[in-house]
């Protein structure tokens, strides 16, 4: 029986070859978390002593109590010590084995049902158009480490497909690049990380380029409008929302927009600093001065008073 400390925990076994020659077979040690990798071992190692037959008697037949004792020892050997001191009173390997099952296959059951919750919860998951890919990508990481935790492993494969069919629309252009010009299935999830991080970073920069050139445009316009003096103003020109001619411009339907259309459609104009060209007052354009008609009143009581002079 080899020591545990110098096999790193495992149990070496071995196993008689052909002549005088022999191999030997590493047996875990049984924990927590691997029973089920732990029996299927463990029975390999039986089967190729041939030994099994103590587990698993053929009917009516006799166990020769020499390799009844060798598959406990086997067994034994790979045990925690508190299991041992559980199983140790049974005298046949076979009530060994089968005390060791019931009391894991619980453990099992429980790992494997929370193993189902975890591939539930990466099936579920989806990257939201306010995450960041560094974000995302953590999710899937944790979802990993949680997974190895039970001792299980989650494939990069699996988890680069996961991440390449749950991002936002605007990552379509290099998905279907990466799918198209790489092996998906043996790319590792950094790299697929990487990548995606890449064009992410290009998008911002577009973006920052196109509001910057956004507010440029509309400096130019207002300056250009500005220098006009005539921007908003009805029968001066056109404005936003004008077209060619007098008027405010057409808007649905194809009518005329009035002042307060255009303040309910949200581009009305403070007309505080408005200037008036009829009276030179702030406050309201020339054709809604109220000192208009007054003035075309006195202007046309003069042309009264002046025909008869001329006669």
């Amino acid at each position: 029986m080899a020591d545990d400390k110098s096999s790193g925990g495992n149990a070496i076994v071995p196993v008689s070859g052909q002549g005088s020659s022999s191999i030997s077979l590493q047996c875990p040690k049984l924990t927590d978390t691997n029973y089920t990798s732990w029996a299927i071992l463990v029975e390999t190692i039986l089967r190729a002593n041939g030994l099994w037959e103590a587990i698993d008697p053929v009917t009516g037949a006799t166990v020769e109590d020499k390799k009844n004792y060798t598959t406990k020892a086997i067994i034994f050997q790979s045990l925690p010590e508190d299991v041992l001191l559980l199983v140790a009173k049974h005298k046949y390997a076979k009530d060994v084995w089968d005390s060791i099952k019931v009391r894991y296959l619980g453990a099992d059951r429980v790992q494997k049902a929370r193993l189902s919750i975890l591939r539930s919860d990466l099936e579920k998951l989806k990257m939201k158009e306010s995450e960041t890919l560094d974000e995302y990508a953590g999710k899937i990481s944790g979802i990993e480490a949680k997974f190895k935790n039970l001792g299980s492993t989650l494939e990069d494969a699996t988890m680069v497909r996961k991440l390449l069919n749950s991002v936002p629309k605007k990552y379509m252009q290099i998905v279907a690049s990466i799918e198209q010009y790489s092996d998906v299935d043996t790319m590792p999830f950094e790299e697929a990380v990487g990548r995606l991080k890449t064009y992410e970073e290009r998008l911002k920069s577009h973006d920052d380029e196109d509001d910057q050139g956004h507010l440029l445009l509309t400096k130019e316009d207002w300056e250009e409008r500005s220098r006009r003096g005539d921007f908003d103003q009805p029968g001066q020109g056109r404005g936003r929302g004008q077209g060619r001619g007098r008027g405010y411009g057409r808007g649905r339907g194809g009518r005329f927009q009035s002042n307060e259309d255009r303040k309910d459609q949200g581009w009305y104009r403070d007309k505080r600093n408005i200037k008036c060209y009829n009276c030179q007052e702030y406050g309201h354009y020339a054709s809604e001065c109220p000192k208009k008609e007054t003035k075309e009143e006195e202007v046309n009581l003069i042309r009264d008073e002046d025909e008869p002079t001329l006669l």
